[in-house]
């Protein structure tokens, strides 16, 4: 175990630092990766900062403070950007990368951008310029919208002024960029304090410069024409505009900081802790997670994972109904953040990661918060798929959340002493298995012909193949999908194994024979003989379905395999030789015809590759328990499966991992820059495989 504080450094080899000019116009960008990586810092609520390392604003949800506000708000850009000038003498330094009308951006004559680094997971930035160093960096207090920047002169031959210019355009964070802005932000002055208000809907943003004399000078200017390339590159709008109402300014000499405070709390609030405590307690906050992570936290690699883990966990600001229930009761509300930056919390992605962002990192405590929240929510024996963005109701269009949720309560009774949990929940996992065997809603039900879990509905994508265009669903896996039944066959076993430890063998008998029944049809049905490898649906509306798909790994990894053991090892040798990659498993073997090498381009041409060849980080995890499954005491092969997720790390969200990855060579990183389940089963598996 390391308490240290991991360091992930990125010094910029001499060609980047020496400077030359980028046309991103011409799809230069890939040339200086500070362009291209980005930054994350979450707040505990599903608030958040990011941008790229340069500064440079590239997508919508690229801000200072994208605040994580009460229903109906949700999360919304309080603070887009901040420019940042050096004057030292005569000479001008801009901190960030701007985009120029050309459609140019000069790296980094103007940037000095000697390194980037990530100290415990926070970001830093390094800057030489002539003759001073000059570090920047920034946290976002836990469980507050408060986001503080703070600069650092630590050499300097005289002393230089810092001038920062804050842009606003309030808007929900997926809202659209050339949304005219709601009428005019009107600038209030308290002392030293300063509160910038635009819709009478939301909370005013509050400023205020910790420094040397510092000042604010009225100047209030629009920046028309903001390009977000990247959001062009994915078919949507890409322009819009910014507005400041004036600069911060304050004089630095070597030795010397200046702390920039955002925020859409009260003042009494955000003045509790000046900047230096600030970031000594969030420092400590995160020293903690590796204390709470002893046994994942044994490496820096793992110590990196733990702390991107904390990234998901959040309270969940929007559902106060949430928060009141859970502590009348002594619990606190939690929830997973699905992914950053546009997903909300997802009952299928909550449930697959809850091991590896919980139970793995020492925080058994808050896995049973999340699963007394899900339970609270179940209807008609479904947990909600999803919440979406500010609202308090789920939506229930799944057919497999549902039995992670028995799954990823399995893992959490094998780790912890809470039998309360179970029987607390145990009367709802009984109605869920009932409602499963008798059908429930989109067609999800047992087949009283073989046992097996049937599901469908012609305008629903139920499983977490889930994309879709309009009225056409992509892969839509309507009939018998083989993770769904393996799922609902290792579901009955835990639930028979409760009700028996719980009530004995007479309760838990209708599952066994439930389970047994499913269990025979699966090896009667699935197997694929002509390909060596299992079918990803049967009965489906064209017959049983031969794509080699990563999805049937889960019929021998899970805690209870629903799959011969005969057949472990050649489906293994299929998925292996045909869908591993160093970053996951791809979803579609390459030889189908509706295999896709690249996820790239508009919302059509996303979703039609989504799944259809996209290598999906997380599948790792069940892919390793698989492997392990088979080769039980090769837990060094195990771990070198995992050995391409390391360079990841200082790839597109740097510190984290990606959602997806290209199917083919260089992998490169596409979909949310940094992704709950993504995270949660490398560290889960990291941790399986460590010597």
């Amino acid at each position: 175990m390391t308490t240290d504080l991991p360091i992930l450094r990125i010094a910029w080899p001499a060609p980047l630092r020496e400077g030359y000019r980028v046309d991103l116009s011409r799809g230069e960008a890939a040339a200086d990766p500070r362009l291209t990586r980005e930054w994350l810092v979450t707040n505990g609520l599903g608030g958040y900062a990011s941008g790229t390392v340069s500064g440079l604003i590239t997508r919508r949800y690229h801000g200072v403070l994208v605040a994580a506000l009460p229903a109906p708000l949700g999360r919304t850009v309080m603070l887009n950007h901040l420019s940042e000038l050096i004057r030292a003498g005569d000479d001008v330094y801009e901190l960030g990368a701007q985009e120029r009308p050309d459609g140019t951006v000069e790296t980094p004559a103007a940037l000095h951008l000697a390194e980037f680094r990530l100290e415990l997971g926070l970001p830093v930035w390094r800057y030489e310029l002539g003759g001073c160093v000059l570090e920047k960096s920034l946290i976002l207090s836990h469980r507050q919208n408060t986001a503080r920047v703070q600069y650092q002169l630590l050499t300097a031959p005289r002393p230089v002024t810092l001038e920062l210019m804050p842009w606003v355009h309030y808007r929900p964070h997926s809202g659209r960029v050339d949304t005219v802005m709601d009428g005019p932000y009107t600038l209030t002055a308290l002392e030293d304090r300063y509160e910038l208000a635009g819709s009478p809907h939301l909370p005013p943003l509050r400023l205020q410069l910790h420094g040397r004399k510092p000042l604010f000078v009225i100047g209030r200017r629009r920046l028309q024409n903001v390009h977000y390339r990247l959001e062009e590159t994915r078919g949507y709008d890409a322009r819009g505009e910014l507005y400041t109402p004036g600069t911060f300014q304050t004089t630095l000499a070597a030795g010397d900081a200046a702390t920039l405070t955002v925020s859409t709390e009260p003042w009494e609030i955000i003045q509790v802790l000046g900047p230096r405590d600030a970031f000594g307690a969030e420092r400590e906050r995160r020293r903690r997670l590796l204390v709470a992570g002893a046994g994942a936290a044994r490496d820096a690699i793992a110590a990196q994972l733990v702390l991107a883990a904390d990234q998901f966990l959040v309270t969940p600001a929007g559902r106060v109904e949430d928060a009141a229930r859970a502590r009348a009761v002594g619990d606190e509300a939690r929830t997973v953040i699905a992914g950053y930056h546009w997903f909300t919390d997802w009952g299928r992605d909550t449930m697959i990661g809850l091991e590896g962002l919980t139970l793995a990192t020492g925080r058994q405590v808050e896995a049973g918060y999340i699963l007394r929240t899900f339970g609270h929510y179940v209807q008609d024996g479904l947990i909600p798929n999803m919440f979406p963005e500010g609202t308090n109701a789920g939506q229930y269009n799944t057919a497999d959340a549902t039995l992670w949720f028995f799954h990823a309560l399995g893992r959490y009774l094998a780790r912890t002493p809470d039998r309360e949990l179970l029987l607390h929940l145990l009367p709802k996992l009984v109605g869920i298995a009932g409602a499963h065997v008798a059908g429930t809603r989109f067609g999800i039900g047992v087949d009283p012909a073989d046992g097996l879990l049937r599901q469908g509905h012609e305008d629903a994508a139920l499983t977490w193949m889930d994309a879709r265009l309009g009225d056409q669903v992509i892969t839509p896996r309507r009939g018998k999908p083989v993770e769904v039944n393996a799922l609902w066959y290792n579901a009955l076993e835990l639930l028979a194994g409760w009700l028996r430890e719980v009530d004995g063998e007479t309760a838990a008998r209708p599952f066994t024979e439930h389970a047994a029944r499913a269990r025979a049809a699966f090896n009667q049905r699935f197997w694929y003989e002509p390909g060596g490898h299992l079918f990803d649906v049967v009965d489906g509306p064209e017959g049983d379905d031969p794509a080699l798909r990563p999805n049937q790994v889960l019929a021998l990894a899970l805690d209870h395999p629903v799959l011969a053991p005969e057949r472990w090892a050649p489906v293994l040798a299929t998925v292996q030789a045909r869908l591993l990659t160093p970053v996951g498993l791809r979803s579609l073997a390459p030889d189908h015809r509706d295999y896709r090498p690249r996820y790239f381009g508009d919302l059509t041409a996303r979703d039609n590759a989504y799944h259809q060849g996209t290598v999906w980080a997380w599948l790792i995890g069940p892919f390793v328990d698989a492997y392990l499954r088979v080769h039980p005491g090769d837990r060094a092969g195990a771990r070198r499966l995992l050995e391409g997720f390391v360079p990841q790390l200082s790839e597109g969200g740097i510190g984290t991992i990606s959602e997806i990855f290209d199917a083919e060579e260089p992998f490169t990183p596409r979909g949310c820059i940094a992704q709950a389940w993504s995270v949660a089963e490398v560290l889960r598996a990291w941790v399986k495989t460590a010597g």
